[in-house]
């Protein structure tokens, strides 16, 4: 197989057992493109004999699997790259929770053999994607778990007008409004009171974030509708974050949210599925009496 491999450039995220990985799978004859950054900080920094086949320089690559070595962020960044190409992805775990990236350093070989001897199903996740004027250079439109549109750290709540196809719908008057893909629901939006929703699931979630209201509940969709915001803030500014990664925008920004034209396919290994992952990363079900 050919895999095309993205990690996390800082020594507080490896495991140490990055160079077995790669002799791994050098000894199982894959072709192995490791992206540039990444391979200059496993060989000068970590000072690790680290096999490759090439280098990837930007986004232009070809690959049977993309492998992201890191935490959720490294997976999440990589998924952008990735784009729209349709290569299927797995993570491996070096960071802390890793819901995305949910193979341990402990399994990863299991799991790269059982990869490559074709052990393994795929899932399609969907993306959200922003129209709006004035996006930053360097922010991608695409998200893989949520855009957020949230007050500053010093301002008042603001007032988010919100258009479900074209139908005014209502008005949130909060701290901000998280809307989050299926991927999406067990990251930020499940932070602030929102569903969990099983991979796969063709909606979107729209959670507040502090409301003013009880009455503002979160609201589930399906995902071929259109979401038209406007916002209005006291300080006429407001945040809008694309997994994670924000900037500052103007009241009155006008800004749409809807299905990605592309999906992201998440590997995995048998054995592996969602539930378990629930299970074992948030402790879910799980009885504290006991």
């Amino acid at each position: 197989m050919r895999f095309a491999i993205f990690g996390n450039p800082s020594s507080d995220k490896t495991c140490g057992q990055e160079p077995q990985f790669f002799s791994l799978l050098h000894s199982l004859g894959s072709q192995i493109a490791v992206d540039s950054r990444y391979l200059r900080f496993l060989k000068s920094d970590m000072g690790w004999d680290i096999p490759s086949d090439s280098v990837i320089e930007g986004d232009d690559f070809t690959a049977d699997a993309v492998i992201s070595i890191g935490g959720d962020g490294t997976f999440l960044r990589t998924a952008t790259r990735v784009g729209s190409k349709g290569i299927p992805m797995v993570g491996i775990n070096t960071g802390r929770l890793g819901f995305l990236a949910d193979i341990t350093c402990s399994r990863m070989e299991d799991a790269i053999r059982s990869i490559c001897d074709g052990k393994y199903t795929l899932e399609n996740r969907n993306l959200l994607q922003i129209s709006m004027d004035g996006l930053p250079l360097g922010h991608t439109p695409y998200a893989l778990n949520d855009i957020a549109i949230l007050k500053h750290d010093i301002s008042s709540m603001i007032q988010i007008s919100t258009s479900v196809g074209g139908t005014p719908m209502i008005t949130y008057q909060a701290d901000g409004l998280v809307v989050a893909t299926p991927t999406g629901s067990t990251a930020y939006s499940l932070s602030v009171g929102g569903p969990i929703i099983a991979p796969g699931t063709n909606v979107i979630c729209l959670t507040p974030v502090a409301p003013h209201s009880l009455t503002m509940r979160p609201l589930v969709l399906s995902a071929d509708q259109t979401i038209r915001l406007d916002v209005t803030s006291r300080s006429h500014s407001f945040l809008v974050s694309i997994d994670g990664n924000s900037f500052s925008c103007r009241e009155h920004t006008t800004i749409e949210i809807s299905r990605a034209p592309f999906q992201i396919s998440v590997i995995k290994p048998c054995g592996g599925d969602f539930f378990s992952t629930l299970r074992e990363k948030m402790l879910w079900g799980t009885d504290s009496r006991k």
